[in-house]
């Protein structure tokens, strides 16, 4: 009774799997372990699938890390920042290499002499400081950044939703592009709809701060009026306020973005926390506000809405309100350290150019040209004795940090994973079924109550065998390629 559910032509002309038959899905292995091994007058007389399910991840996991042959690999162009994502699966890596013009991969060698420490902040007497930076309480405040999302910022629609409007950076400028409209209920009037944008902070070690922006309120036409912009400080807790929400005039459940009341926060005076830039003039202005107690709160908004008064005729050009360069500013005292930036270390590293970099002759050659240099390669460590590069991993960060010379150039990364990141990953190569079946087996009985002390240890020995016959088996050793290693190593291999 065959096995194969395709003929040879839907695989070689259709199959997105090839070579996929010399493994098994672990649902299948818990399928088969549950039917051959769990039953009356078997070891195992009842177990749940769950409990099975548990044990061969678990088993899957550690055969991936050291039985399981190591197939992932990533590839990128090392961008100018010197560093690379560790993968989101990632459990250790096996190699790290560049690769050249023609191909041909480059082994990197680690190094241990240098790392990224956490750096801490400090005074100009070199005293530790606890001054919270405003820079830190909000991202991209200068949008600077075009990704808002990747900022921290949110925003109440993706562009392009309702008809031309959208939020978003041009310029580096925040730009609520108004161009749809939406009736009011009983009446021949009609609104913008009111969007927001907003970005949370952290306040837990702020009693007081002050905010300041830059906005640009949309002239009035005919056909609309003239634009509002707000902007302030809020819980977003207000009553049956959703930021996300943008019909004004819907009869249930209407936006609120278009409200004073949503900026729920206030100064120290008693005025709303909030700034209205609706003059209408299509001019860039700054306003500030000062005080606002956020004493009692360990997050707050910054909140940006945009409103169009009167929009009666959709086929003018849309409207702009533009926000710009908020600022946020206190006296913040932080009760832990807090980081002063990028490490002297890591910037050092990355801004020398390495000494197998600058000229690899000195370190390859022993000529008389340089002659000045004789006797300085003693006690060279040979695995800095190379021009490829070096590398060292921030376990910290997640990121492999890289010397300069790799700048631009093409790096690939093979890795282990533990196998669990996807359904489609969850594989065992047919060659190791029976270690994990010994694993899950193992794990079950010595797990249990009142189970023979012989038969779990029986069971850890059949583990421990079926492990390494398939780390064998798994090892792809081929006698002609050793033969072939032996020849470049100028052996006599008699034939």
């Amino acid at each position: 009774m065959g096995i194969l559910n395709q003929t040879q032509n839907e695989y070689y002309n259709n199959s997105s799997n090839f070579g996929n038959y010399q493994f098994t899905s672990l649902d299948d292995i818990i399928n088969q372990f549950m039917i051959a091994y769990i039953g009356e007058e078997k070891i195992i007389g009842k177990a749940s699938r769950t409990d099975v399910q548990f044990h061969a991840m678990r088993a899957l996991a550690e055969l991936s890390f050291d039985t399981f042959k190591s197939i992932k690999s990533q590839e990128i162009e090392l961008p100018p920042s010197l560093t690379m994502i560790l993968p989101h699966d990632y459990v250790n890596y096996t190699r790290v290499l560049s690769v050249d013009s023609s191909g041909i991969k480059h082994p990197l060698y680690p190094t241990k002499h240098t790392q990224n420490p956490f750096k801490i902040k400090q005074g100009d007497d070199k005293s530790y400081d606890f001054i919270v930076p405003p820079t830190t309480l909000i991202s991209n405040g200068d949008f600077s950044n075009e990704n808002l999302a990747a900022t921290n910022w949110s925003k109440s629609i993706s562009n392009n939703v309702f008809g031309t409007d959208k939020i978003r950076v041009v310029n580096e400028q925040l730009v609520f592009e108004q161009g749809s409209n939406t009736p009011i209920p009983n009446s021949s009037a009609k609104t913008s709809r009111a969007y927001a944008a907003w970005q949370a902070i952290d306040v837990s070690d702020v009693d007081i701060l002050d905010l300041s922006a830059v906005g640009k309120s949309a002239a009035a036409a005919t056909g609309k009026g003239v634009g509002t912009l707000r902007v302030g400080v809020s819980t977003l807790t207000y009553p049956n306020y959703d930021p996300s929400i943008t019909n004004p005039n819907k009869n249930n459940n209407p936006s609120l973005n278009n409200t004073d009341e949503i900026f729920d926060l206030y100064k120290t005076d008693g005025t709303r926390a909030l700034m209205t830039f609706n003059d209408g003039l299509a001019s860039a202005s700054t306003l500030t506000l000062i005080d606002v107690d956020v004493s009692n709160e360990t997050e707050v908004y910054i909140l940006v809405t945009s409103f169009i008064e009167s929009f009666t005729d959709t086929t003018l050009a849309n409207s702009k309100n533009i926000v710009d360069d908020v600022v946020i500013s206190c006296d913040a005292i932080s009760t832990t350290l807090i980081e002063g930036g990028e490490s002297t270390t890591w910037s050092n590293y990355k801004s020398q150019a390495p000494n197998e970099n600058i000229n690899p002759e000195v370190y390859s050659y022993d000529t008389d040209i340089y002659d000045f240099n004789m006797g300085e390669r003693y006690g060279l460590d040979p695995q800095h004795a190379q021009v490829n590069g070096s590398y060292y991993i921030d376990e910290l960060r997640g990121k492999i940090n890289f010397s300069s010379n790799l700048s631009g150039k093409t790096i690939v990364l093979d890795y282990i994973s533990d196998s669990l990141g996807t359904d489609g990953e969850m594989q065992v190569h047919k060659f190791a079924e029976e270690a994990m079946y010994k694993s899950i087996m193992y794990a079950i009985l010595s797990t249990r109550a009142n189970t023979p002390e012989y038969i779990v240890r029986r069971y850890k020995k059949e583990r421990f065998a079926s492990i390494r016959q398939a780390k064998l088996r798994l090892s792809n050793i081929k006698l002609e390629e050793i033969t072939q290693i032996f020849r470049g190593k100028s052996k006599h291999i008699k034939h």
